[in-house]
């Protein structure tokens, strides 16, 4: 994993090509790169996104972000209101609630 101006990259390896390439994973806008050795790739990566960005600029269009920190989030009725119910009793907010179980559940993750 990689990272340039909040751009995240993520890298792998093509043995019957032995190319990397890689995708920046935290935007819906299609940002690739590919090289052949570490430094090609780590050049690529951070032209890619300069590259983006530039383009952008030039099209008058605003660069898509790197997560904003709000997404939506679409529950059962049944399950929203036992969500509510349980943040209610925990004396926080909903939104507490499901950064908590979102990080709990990320803590028990291994990559």
């Amino acid at each position: 994993m990689m990272e340039y101006k909040g751009y995240i990259g993520i890298v792998e390896f093509d043995a019957e090509s032995k190319i990397f390439h890689g995708d920046v994973v935290n935007t819906r806008d299609v940002i690739t790169f590919e090289g052949t050795t570490v430094d090609e790739i780590e050049n690529a990566f951070t032209e890619s996104v300069d590259d983006y960005i530039n383009w952008c600029k030039a099209e008058g269009v605003e660069p898509e972000r790197p997560y904003s920190g709000k997404f939506n989030l679409r529950l059962s009725p049944e399950l929203h209101k036992e969500v509510a119910v349980t943040a209610k009793k925990m004396k926080i907010s909903i939104n507490n609630f499901v950064e908590k179980a979102l990080k709990d559940e990320l803590a028990t993750v291994n990559y």
